[in-house]
């Protein structure tokens, strides 16, 4: 090749790259190689923005001068929202403001409800904190929605959506949660009343003071009933479900007192028979998984107090789930202290959907029962199989779910709530969104991978895999090395033959 060729061909190079740039700002688009697509759209979000009737102004209050971890969530916003604008075609518009940029701009960001937060910055091998923002403000008519900090993944775009959907939702639909029973209130729920005011209005309910089940109600509630339940009021339940509306049941069948080391099973309030009619029986037993937590067990030694955590197979971790739109993307739930539930040919009218089963590896213990903590399980308490823990019932436009279990999703109340299983909530939220027949982000809530634990494997194999990490690449660095020395033999003894076409 002479000078002038090589010439002609950068410089066709350089034309070929800027016309691929300016193609590529006039026709964005992005390929998605994840496991999840989590920068793909799901059907959710599509739908969302399909459905705006006005337009959404977003207001990205991001700082620039970030540590380069945070640059890119930057990047990936500004790339989501042009996806976001494109997709709309003109009902999403946003800008970007730095905040750092003035006294005033990060005054503005405060009044809108964007607090900084602090990160750590290295400059100069010295450790600053800086005050930075990375949030956003979305508006539509008079109605504004704050997402405080933007989370990377696919956590960026349930954020978007569902800030979206609140914004655009001027009436939202109502829930009843059915109180009057001895139930937890619902401020004792603050996780899964989060994820429920995206899409609906929830206030209490008391079927007691009414005739009847009010029908603008897109779905009801009940979250672990004590007190007996009267047949008038299963008959307004029954009313409403023939009317096409939802329930969503979380049953306490099995009452654990871990103070006093006694299982026991809770007395019929109603539910137990109600259900049964309907094809869905709670049995009198609980489930016990070799597939659970663990708690923590203070054990004397000496003088000294040592804490140990201990597997607890009272409290299933759950992570087998039938094909369903309520399960898909969750991975482990944690049901403590649940019956086994079974279906019956009571009512074939209903649909049996299972919908959560224990691990192969599980078993059931009679009630009443006491529990040891020390005791040492063997492969024999655990010979029951698969028990079914979640179910629903389906008739057309009547949908129940049922879980063995009303703790679940309850934080408690006070001053210290216990932080719950995240997908303990999705589970409950998307459950609720199957029952209302809402579309909505029953999808889109569980969308990423958040938890790909290893297969447990005997110790000659984890020695072989580790030694194998070490020396594989070594001896592959080496077998390179030969078939090239032999390369450059062969090319030499070419040479010194007189023969230079190779």
């Amino acid at each position: 090749m002479n000078k002038k060729n090589i010439i002609i061909q950068l410089v066709i190079v350089i034309a070929i790259i800027l016309v691929a740039n300016l193609l590529s700002r006039e026709l964005y688009f992005r390929l998605d190689f994840t496991e999840d697509n989590r920068y793909t759209f799901s059907k959710a979000t599509e739908e969302v923005i399909d459905e705006l009737n006005g337009v959404v102004t977003i207001t990205a209050y991001f700082s620039e001068d970030l540590p380069p971890q945070l640059l890119t969530t930057r990047q990936d916003f500004m790339d989501q929202l042009v996806e976001y604008e494109n997709l709309s075609e003109g009902s999403i518009v946003f800008e970007f403001v730095n905040p750092n940029e003035s006294e005033e701009t990060e005054r503005n960001a405060q009044q809108n409800g964007i607090s900084p937060v602090m990160i750590n910055v290295r400059e100069r091998d010295q450790v600053q904190q800086m005050r930075a923002y990375l949030g956003a403000v979305l508006k539509m008519d008079d109605r504004t929605e704050i997402i405080p900090v933007i989370q990377p993944g696919a956590a960026m775009e349930y954020s978007l959506t569902t800030a979206l959907k609140k914004v655009s939702i001027a009436d939202k639909p109502k829930l009843g949660f059915i109180q009057g029973y001895g139930e937890p209130t619902i401020q004792a729920m603050p996780q899964l009343m989060e994820q429920l005011s995206v899409l609906y209005e929830v206030e209490p309910f008391r079927i007691k003071d009414t005739a009847s089940v009010p029908s603008y109600y897109k779905a009801l509630v009940w979250v672990a009933p004590m007190d007996t339940v009267k047949q008038l009021e299963f008959a307004k339940i029954d009313q409403y479900l023939d009317q096409g509306g939802g329930l969503f049941l979380a049953h306490e069948h099995v009452q654990g007192d871990l103070q006093q080391g006694l299982l026991s099973k809770s007395g019929d309030i109603g539910i137990k028979s109600w259900l049964a009619q309907k094809g869905l029986q709670f049995q009198d037993q609980m489930v016990i998984d070799a597939q659970c937590a663990t708690v923590s067990v203070q054990q004397r030694n000496g003088f000294m107090v040592m804490t140990s955590q201990k597997e607890f197979p009272y409290f299933p971790q759950l992570n087998n789930f039938p094909e369903s739109a309520i399960t898909e993307g969750i991975e482990t739930v944690m049901l403590p202290f649940a019956a086994p539930l079974t279906f019956t040919q009571s009512d074939t009218s209903w649909s049996q959907v299972p919908l959560m089963y224990s691990s192969e590896n599980s078993g059931v213990v009679s009630l009443p029962s006491y529990v040891d903590i020390q005791k040492k399980w063997s492969k024999a308490d655990f010979l029951a199989g698969q028990q079914m823990l979640a179910a629903g019932l389906d008739k057309g436009t009547a949908k129940i779910v049922a879980v063995s279990n009303g703790q679940f999703i309850v934080n408690g109340e006070g001053q210290r709530p216990q932080q719950l299983n995240a997908d303990n909530v999705n589970f409950a939220s998307n459950s609720i969104d199957w029952i209302a027949d809402d579309t909505g982000l029953i999808n889109l809530r569980t969308k990423g991978v958040t938890s790909r634990p290893l297969e447990e494997v005997e110790d000659s194999t984890k020695t072989l895999i580790k030694y194998g990490n070490v020396l594989a690449p070594i001896l592959l660095l080496l077998i390179y090395a030969f078939v090239r020395k032999q390369q450059s033999n062969r090319r030499r003894q070419k040479w010194m033959q007189g023969n230079y076409d190779y």
